[in-house]
């Protein structure tokens, strides 16, 4: 059961710590704080999606025991409304290691309703988003295969290694294993994650690699996300997205206004702040990403119009 037309990204690959989840949030809430109407599903059972968004251990977090329930029992499930303006989520966590194991036996009795399951939960407003984004699970082949069974796009996240690169075979092994439930999915694109700015020969070399494996210089997306290390694990911390911490770094009291309410035993307005100043390189980043998705999408979409549009004149 694909959802023809909808604007649905599963962000996949075979390999842990390649960005799944950090590009899942930080597009979304980009795209979110623009006024898009967004839908996070969490569909890894580490839930660290519920870290980067800031709900994790808070009443929104039920560890991703509906979305289980749902994935392996059928029952009804709704997002999480408002976690950000504009931005929904289905909560994920540990209970997702239950529907997996749920889904896996239900395979063996049908499995194509095994890789609809998600498909058919999010069936009665997936169409309410402008988008929707999938973070899966490295592992767990039958989440991966529910999340491509209900994506119209696949978004692959890959570090400039070797060992990173290798997760593309996993996810062509996932995409030809939904093919016949999900003919229209198709590859958006792939984004290089962590790239070290200085090393431009390492990135040149892992374009250039990636362009042979995938044998068109188009499926690499433009943007690449810097590896902004301390960023990064600062906005885990404080539960803000990168444009959020950009937002906190701007307004923080500046290092002199710090050291005059030290002499002065004064505090500076506004406390301490984020330190890390690489936040607006990164949130430049994923903003760019972000408008790259959806001239992706609209350019596809617009050009599947047309082609309809043709066949139906003729």
């Amino acid at each position: 059961m694909a959802y023809t037309g909808s604007r649905v990204v599963a962000v996949v690959n075979g390999k842990g710590g390649v960005g799944k989840t950090t590009i899942t949030a930080n597009v979304g809430g980009m795209l979110a704080a623009g006024g898009a109407r967004v839908l996070l599903i969490d569909l890894d059972p580490q839930g660290n999606l519920a870290e980067e968004l800031g709900y994790a251990g808070t009443d929104a977090d039920d560890d991703g025991l509906a979305l289980a329930q749902a994935l392996a029992f059928s029952a009804p499930v709704t997002p999480r409304l408002g976690v950000r303006d504009h931005l929904d989520v289905l909560v994920g966590g540990s209970q997702l290691d239950m529907a997996a194991a749920g889904l896996t036996m239900r395979a063996h009795k049908d499995p194509a309703a095994a890789k609809t399951a998600l498909a058919d939960a999010i069936a009665g407003y997936v169409e309410d988003y402008d988008l929707v984004l999938i973070d899966c699970p490295p592992g767990q082949e039958t989440l991966q295969q529910a999340a491509l069974a209900a994506a119209r796009w696949a978004l692959i996240p890959v570090k400039t290694d070797a060992s990173s690169r290798k997760g593309l075979r996993d996810v062509a092994r996932r995409l030809e294993a939904v093919v016949d439930i999900n003919p229209d999915l198709d590859l958006l694109g792939v984004v290089l994650f962590g790239v070290n700015r200085a090393a431009r020969r390492v990135s040149d070399t892992a374009r250039a690699a990636i362009t042979d494996d995938l044998g068109s210089p188009d499926a690499l997306f433009t943007t690449a996300i810097r590896h902004a290390e301390a960023a990064a694990q600062e906005t885990r911390d404080r539960g803000l997205l990168a444009y959020e911490l950009e937002e906190a770094v701007l307004a923080a009291p500046k290092w002199y206004e710090r050291l005059r309410g030290a002499t002065t035993g004064q505090p500076a307005t506004g406390g301490e702040g984020p330190r890390s100043r690489s936040a607006t390189g990164l949130a430049e980043d994923f903003q760019a990403l972000g408008e790259e998705i959806i001239a992706r999408i609209s350019h596809r979409e617009a050009a599947a119009d047309a082609v309809t549009t043709a066949g139906g004149t003729r």
